[in-house]
């Protein structure tokens, strides 16, 4: 059962801890590559500030950007920022998502997301959550999957399954942790099934496009080839 109580107060502490470890980071980190192909540390400390107030517009019923257009020129306009700016946007930021969320709303409602996505307003937290906990590892400053909380991983590997179930080109696959929690995904037209295994870090690492799943073990067929998120 979703707990939208419980996942606001996760994306507080997410928060806190990746604002707390970018603010021991130098004036030039902003600059740096992050691990993101294209993607400077800038761009992702924007992306995490816009992100959150695209949520307060989609929890208000308002379409989440303007365009991908807009979105995409918040972006560059944002990214080259002094480090102290992107701390203070972010904060801010969450600040806004955290008060709109805290608001009395009936949490069952149906909201809508970027290029038509629907979820239930109530995993609107937890999408949150998902983009601070990853984009935190993506930095490229220490914090790696291997260090998220474990329980946020499990529902993560969970919530990215499910994105890809019953998707034409993605098998029917089981996917497990080493210690046998189990998960399924796909079941398109592909050959399978499939049996993907490894730790939580690999399977999350594989799922959200972050590793090539080259040290994940694989039964049944080949590695399944995983459309863009």
């Amino acid at each position: 059962m979703i707990d939208h109580v419980r996942d606001l107060a996760s994306v507080r502490d997410a928060t806190d801890r990746l604002l707390s470890a970018v603010s021991l980071l130098g004036p030039a980190a902003v600059a740096e590559p992050s691990l993101l192909p294209a993607w400077s540390r800038g761009h992702i400390l924007a992306h995490l500030a816009r992100n959150a107030d695209a949520l307060v517009n989609v929890l208000a019923g308002r379409p989440m950007y303007a365009s991908g257009t807009e979105r995409e020129t918040d972006l560059e306009r944002d990214a080259p920022r002094a480090l102290d700016i992107q701390v203070a946007d972010i904060r801010a930021s969450t600040g806004r998502f955290l008060e709109a969320a805290a608001a009395p709303a009936d949490w069952t409602r149906t909201v809508v997301l970027r290029n038509g996505v629907t979820d239930a307003a109530a995993r609107v937290p937890f999408r949150r959550l998902v983009e601070v906990e990853l984009h935190h590892t993506d930095l490229g400053i220490g914090y790696t999957l291997e260090a998220l909380p474990g329980e946020f991983a499990d529902r993560a590997i969970g919530y990215l399954a499910e994105r890809f179930t019953g998707h034409q080109d993605v098998p029917a696959t089981t996917l497990a942790t080493d210690d046998g929690r189990t998960w399924r995904t796909g079941g398109g037209t592909a050959a399978g099934p499939v049996r993907v295994s490894g730790s939580p870090a690999g399977l999350l690492g594989w799922l959200s496009g972050r590793r090539d799943g080259s040290g994940l073990k694989v039964s049944g067929g080949p590695l399944p080839v995983l459309p863009a998120l």
